[in-house]
């Protein structure tokens, strides 16, 4: 059982709304409220905050009513700079490099950019909401594909080497530097290696703490 945490869904789909719902509170966790659009949201929340019950993570579609654009990232956006603590994951049918960009732009901590097709790893899922109310990342691997190959052509990465792409990849996603061992196959000393000569090509001393791990990932957004 995870740390309990306290979230908002919001998603115009009742179906996927109440998919949502059944699988985080399966996990012991505290569904507070589920909205089908980005007004309601912004509202739900301020209503939440006022009573001082402000959640530890909101879980938003990127697209929803009424133009079934960009509603969902904007809210979270707005909520983000409003409620700096609040955690934000947003979820998506595909990998929009814009709506990622803008989404985590800002601060780092507390993110989180999902495809829909991951809600089916049911583990996977409620580990990335529960990583994200705690303050961590959660990228979608897709989506770090895409945002660290926008990134290559830059010349962002260029002093990388290829595995240590791969690890910055996967410290991308939110793993921890065990994780990453399993997935590579290696030591946690080798990982721990990469990691330190990845904060070392990027400019990212030790006073940056264990911020590094998010700021090496989204370096080149900033450039």
């Amino acid at each position: 059982m995870e740390d309990r945490v306290r979230v908002v869904i919001a998603e115009d789909s009742v179906l996927l709304r109440e998919g949502l719902t059944r699988l985080l509170t399966d996990r012991g966790h505290d569904v507070v409220a589920g909205v089908g659009d980005g007004e309601a949201l912004i509202k739900t929340i301020t209503e939440l905050d006022a009573q001082g019950e402000l959640p530890d993570v909101v879980v938003a579609d990127v697209r929803m009513p009424p133009t079934h654009t960009d509603e969902g990232v904007r809210a979270a956006v707005q909520l983000r700079k409003a409620h700096p603590g609040l955690g934000v994951l947003v979820l998506s049918q595909y990998v929009e490099e814009r709506y990622a960009t803008e989404l985590l732009a800002g601060s780092s901590r507390g993110v989180g950019y999902l495809l829909k097709d991951r809600v089916a790893e049911v583990r996977e899922f409620v580990d990335a909401v529960v990583r994200v109310a705690e303050g961590g990342t959660a990228l979608d691997p897709e989506v770090v594909a895409q945002l660290l190959g926008r990134s290559r052509k830059q010349d962002v990465l260029a002093g990388l080497t290829p595995r240590e792409r791969e690890v910055l990849g996967l410290m991308a996603e939110g793993r921890t530097n065990s994780a990453i061992a399993r997935q590579l196959v290696v030591s946690d000393g080798a990982v721990e290696k990469h990691v330190s000569n990845i904060f070392l090509k990027l400019g990212l001393s030790p006073s940056d703490g264990d911020h590094r791990r998010v700021l090496a990932v989204l370096t080149y957004l900033k450039s």
